[in-house]
């Protein structure tokens, strides 16, 4: 497997964003050694920040340091192909399985427990799994505008746009995109900043393949693994928290499913974050950060 990886001087000056690289390597199931980039802040029971399609770590800069301020250790990676990660140059090296395999083998190489766990976008497809592979390392969840499909689901017409758009569009610029997902307007600094990982279109298998990897059809390869992680979901009942936001098209509704089907999800204070789109780290960070330490709080 051929990786890239982003020369450093592209992270030279972010805003908001001076926090200390820090870098593990883990091996592929083909014994392919990949660096996985995180950064974290604080000291105390660890909250997992799952970024999703295309950002990155950058995404929770607002985050971080309230959360340690608080009392906890905020930790967020970047996934394979994004960020600081290594990236796997051809859109034949991701699937799934893989990109779960991955992150599992970071979360279990960092030795993190006692989790909570906050996820968004592809960070939940992921982080789903990792609570499903390894319940007894996590505390709490918060869900925010993600999901879980097996393939049986109407993906809706969004979803299905944004997927033909990822795989057929000239332009797929990161931080067009982030823009494009939020209600606030982003600065032109922070829209450098969500291109920063991707120097040219070479570096871009990840965001371009990850949408056609969502299951969406009942042959989705994937499916047997989904359909395995929600039977331990339905016998999850640690505090597990909804957060989606009011203004997001392609995940508008998907918080129902989590309510009704995991247990834990029964009387939690699940809320609708307004004022916020598909992006909502950009537009909520503080309301966001309510919602993680009331969760870490129930799972105590």
């Amino acid at each position: 497997m051929e990786l890239l990886r982003t020369p450093d001087a592209r992270f030279v000056d972010l805003p908001e964003f001076d926090f200390e690289p820090r870098f593990t390597t883990i091996e592929s199931s083909d014994g392919t050694p990949i660096r996985v980039h995180h950064v974290e802040e604080g000291q105390g029971p660890p909250v997992l920040l799952l970024h999703g399609e295309p950002s990155w770590s950058f995404l929770y800069r607002r985050m971080i340091p309230p959360l340690a301020a608080s009392g906890y250790r905020a930790v967020a990676p970047d996934l394979l192909g994004f960020g600081r990660s290594d990236k796997p140059a051809s859109m034949d090296d991701f699937s799934y399985a893989a990109l779960v395999e991955w992150t599992e083998r970071w979360l279990v190489a960092m030795d993190l427990a006692d989790i909570t766990l906050f996820c968004q976008d592809w960070g939940g497809l992921v982080g789903l799994r990792l609570v499903a592979a390894h319940p007894d390392r996590f505390r709490a969840v918060v869900a925010a505008n993600t999901g879980l499909p097996t393939g049986d689901q109407d993906m809706g017409a969004a979803f299905l746009a944004w997927r033909e758009f990822s795989r057929t569009s000239s332009l797929f610029d990161a931080g067009w995109i982030v823009q494009g997902a939020t209600v606030r307007d982003v600065p032109a600094e922070v829209v450098a900043a969500y291109d920063a990982p991707f120097p040219d279109d070479s570096f871009k298998a990840g965001p371009r393949i990850l949408p056609s990897l969502v299951p969406a059809s009942p042959d989705d390869p994937a499916r047997a693994d989904q359909e395995a992680a929600w039977e331990v979901l339905k016998g999850f009942h640690k505090p597990f928290v909804t957060a989606f936001s009011d203004s997001d098209p392609i995940t508008a509704g998907g918080d129902r499913v989590f309510r009704k089907l995991v247990p834990g999800a029964a009387g939690m204070p699940h809320v609708t974050v307004e004022g916020a789109g598909h992006f909502l780290q950009e537009d909520q960070p503080d309301r966001l950060v309510e919602v993680i330490l009331e969760a870490a709080r129930l799972g105590a």
